[in-house]
C-alpha cells in the first residue's frame, strides 16, 4: 500500500487539515487534484508534475506566511503494495487502451500483470495488422493502375441531326477545261506532259486527246500568264450543278446550292448540310430508306484525264468518293471515304455513335487546342500537323490546307509538297501523333447496292437525260444514305475504380480485420498529442517550480517551533508508476 502525508510546514496553520476521503484518477491515469484534495480557507490547490506523476499541495498565495501545506507520497510497504497499487490504478496507456475503439487493444494491456491470454490477443492483432497493409497495398496499387470500364448503351431518339455526306470526284481536273496556259504551267505535275513540255507517249493517246493536247501544248511564241494554284482547282474541278441529275432529304427535292464546296486531297468537293453561317441544320424523324439523302450523279468519264502514267493527280478508278461525318469535324476523304461506283444504287444505312473517352491516366484522349480549327478531333488534327509541317519545309501550303501561307506553285507541288506529304504519311513522325478525341460523333455504316439501269428502265432514263444506255451504265449512279433507326449508340469511358472506392475497401478492410475507423486513428493523434502535452507542462512546471523555490526561500524568516509540524495520514492505494513527491520546504 501507499501512504498520503500531509506536513504543515507553517506555523501559521493552526486549524487541523482533513484529508479527503478518496483521491480521483482522469484518463491518463494521473491524480486529478481538483478531485482528489480539499484545502482549509485562505489556501488553493496547485500542482506541479514530476516526471512520471503529477504531484498535488495546497498553497497560500505568493508573498503571505501561510506557507504550503504539502501532500507527500511515499512508499510505506515492499513490492507486494506495489504491484497491488498497479494493478488498481492504470497507467495512461492502459487507460488509452481500454477506453479506445481499437478491437483488441484492451485484451492486449490490462490493468495488472500481462498474461498468456495477452500475449494471444497481441498476436492476433499482428495478423490482423499485416491481413489490413496487404489488403490495402493491393488495393492502393489497383486505384494507381487508373483502370477504366466501357459502357455502351443505346438511346433511342425522336430526331437526329442528319451527318455531313462530302462527296469527291475521283477525277480532280476536268480534260476539256484544260487551257494552254494551265498546260504551261501544270502539265507536268498532271502528267500529260514531260519536262520539255512535250506529250511523252503519244501513241498511248486516244486520236482525240492525242489531237487536243497537241493544240493546246503548242507552245511556240506562247507568252504564258500568271498562274494560281487555287483558281486552277476551282476552275477545272468537276462542278457539281453539271454532275447532279436529281437530289431529294425526306422526299423533298433539294438542289446544288445545298452543297457547299470544300478543297480536299481529290480537289473541289461537295458538302451537303454543313455548319454554315445562317443556315439551320437539317434533321430527320424517321429512319429507312426514302428518309435521308437520295442523290443521283453523273461521273462525267469523258472528263477524266488521259493516263499514260503514275501521278498523284490521275486516277485508275472511275467513280466518286464518299465521307459521313460530324459538322464538327473536317473532310478526310482519301483515308475515310468510301467509293461508290456507277451503273449502281448504293444504299448507305448509318447509325450515329457518340464516344466519350479519357484523358491520361485513365485513357488516351486529347482535347487540346488546334491553331486552324476551333475543335480538336483526329482529321483536323492530322491536316494541321500536315499543313505545318508543308509550310515549314517548302514554304507554301497546298490548296487543302488552312491557314495564310501562300499557295505552292506547280513546280512546288512536284518538287516539294507532294513528295514531303508522302514523307510524312510513311514515316512515324512524334510532331504528328494524333490522339483520339474525349468526344466525338461517328456513324457506322452498312452497305449495300443494286444495278442501274434495269431494263426496262434503261429506255425511260436515255430520254430523260438524251444520254446512251452504255453512257448511263459508265457513267451514273445513285447514293442513298439515311439512318438505319432513329436512335444513337453511347459509348463512354468511366473510371473503375475512384477515390471513394479505394476509401470504401481500406475502410472495410479496417473494420473486418482491426474494428476501426479515421475515428480510431484520430484517436490515436489525440492520444499523442495529449502524452506530447504532457510532457511539455511537465518541462515548464518544473522550470516554474525552480524558479519559486528560489524566491521562497531568500524571502522567508526562521521559524522557532518549526520541527511543531501537523502530521496528517490517510492510507490509500497508489500507482507505482506515479513515484514518491519530493517535500518541499522554504
Amino acid at each position: 500500500m501507499a501512504v498520503f502525508t500531509f506536513q504543515s510546514l507553517s506555523p501559521h496553520l493552526a486549524a487541523p487539515y482533513h484529508p479527503p476521503r478518496r483521491v480521483l484518477w482522469d484518463h491518463r491515469g494521473f491524480v486529478d487534484c481538483t478531485q482528489g484534495i480539499r484545502c482549509d480557507s485562505g489556501l488553493r490547490i496547485s500542482h506541479f508534475h514530476t516526471l512520471s506523476s503529477r504531484v498535488c499541495r495546497c498553497e497560500a498565495p505568493r508573498g503571505s506566511p501561510a506557507g504550503v501545506l504539502m501532500m507527500d507520497l511515499k512508499e510505506a510497504c515492499g513490492s507486494q503494495g506495489s504491484q497491488e497499487s498497479s494493478s488498481l490504478h492504470p497507467t495512461s496507456w492502459q487507460a488509452f487502451a481500454h477506453s479506445s475503439t481499437l478491437h483488441g487493444l484492451r485484451f492486449i494491456f490490462p490493468y495488472g500483470q500481462p498474461t498468456a491470454r495477452s500475449l494471444l490477443w497481441a498476436v492476433a492483432l499482428l495478423a490482423c495488422l499485416g491481413l489490413l497493409a496487404l489488403e490495402s497495398a493491393e488495393r492502393l496499387a489497383y486505384f494507381l493502375s487508373y483502370p477504366h470500364v466501357t459502357s455502351v448503351d443505346a438511346v433511342v431518339s425522336g430526331s437526329l441531326i442528319f451527318p455531313v455526306v462530302t462527296i469527291c470526284n475521283l477525277n480532280a481536273y476536268r480534260f476539256s477545261r484544260l487551257t494552254r496556259n494551265d498546260l504551261y504551267h501544270a502539265g507536268e505535275l498532271l502528267a500529260l506532259l514531260d519536262v520539255h513540255l512535250t506529250i511523252p507517249q503519244p501513241h498511248l493517246a486516244d486520236p482525240d486527246v492525242l489531237a487536243f493536247l497537241q493544240e493546246k501544248a503548242n507552245f511556240t511564241a506562247y507568252r504564258p500568264k500568271t498562274f494560281s494554284m487555287k483558281e486552277f482547282v476551282e476552275r477545272v474541278g468537276h462542278d457539281l450543278k453539271e454532275m447532279m441529275l436529281y437530289c431529294r432529304f425526306q422526299g423533298q427535292e433539294c438542289n446544288h446550292s445545298d452543297f457547299k464546296a470544300v478543297f480536299t486531297r481529290y480537289g473541289k468537293c461537295y458538302m451537303f448540310n454543313a455548319a454554315e453561317e445562317g443556315k439551320t441544320l437539317r434533321t430527320t424523324m424517321k429512319g429507312g430508306t426514302g428518309n435521308g439523302l437520295e442523290i443521283m450523279l453523273d461521273i462525267q468519264q469523258d472528263e477524266y484525264l488521259p493516263v499514260w502514267g503514275d501521278s498523284e493527280d490521275t486516277a485508275f478508278e472511275a467513280g466518286v468518293r464518299v465521307q459521313i461525318h460530324s459538322q464538327a469535324e473536317p473532310p478526310f476523304v482519301h483515308e475515310l471515304g468510301f467509293g461508290v461506283a456507277p451503273g449502281f444504287q448504293t444504299f448507305v444505312a448509318t447509325q450515329e455513335q457518340r464516344l466519350t473517352y479519357l484523358p491520361p491516366p485513365w485513357g488516351e484522349c486529347e482535347a487540346k487546342a488546334l491553331g486552324f480549327f476551333h475543335v480538336y478531333s483526329v482529321t483536323a488534327c492530322r491536316i494541321d500537323c500536315e499543313t505545318r509541317y508543308i509550310v515549314e519545309n517548302c514554304n507554301c501550303r497546298m490548296v487543302h490546307m488552312p491557314g495564310d501561307a501562300s499557295y505552292c506553285t506547280p513546280e512546288q507541288y512536284k518538287d516539294c509538297a507532294e513528295p514531303a506529304l508522302a514523307k510524312l504519311s510513311a514515316v512515324e513522325n512524334s510532331n504528328c501523333m494524333c490522339r483520339t478525341p474525349c468526344n466525338m460523333t461517328r456513324y457506322n455504316k452498312e452497305l449495300s447496292m443494286v444495278k442501274i439501269p434495269s431494263k426496262t428502265s434503261a429506255r425511260y432514263l436515255q430520254k430523260k437525260f438524251n444520254k446512251s444506255e452504255k453512257y448511263i451504265t459508265d457513267n451514273i449512279l445513285v447514293l442513298d444514305v439515311f439512318f438505319e433507326a432513329l436512335n444513337y449508340e453511347t459509348i463512354e469511358q468511366k473510371k473503375a475504380y475512384e477515390v471513394a472506392g479505394l476509401l470504401g475497401d481500406i475502410g472495410g478492410q479496417m473494420g473486418l480485420f482491426i474494428g476501426a475507423s479515421i475515428l480510431t486513428i484520430l484517436e490515436l493523434f489525440d492520444y499523442a498529442y495529449e502524452v506530447l502535452k504532457e510532457r511539455l507542462l511537465d518541462l515548464l512546471s518544473r522550470e516554474e517550480e525552480e524558479e519559486s523555490r528560489g524566491e521562497d526561500v531568500s524571502s522567508c524568516d526562521p521559524v522557532a517551533n518549526h520541527s511543531e509540524s501537523i502530521s496528517h495520514t490517510v492510507t490509500i492505494p497508489l500507482q507505482t508508476t506515479l513515484g514518491t513527491l519530493e517535500e518541499i520546504a522554504c
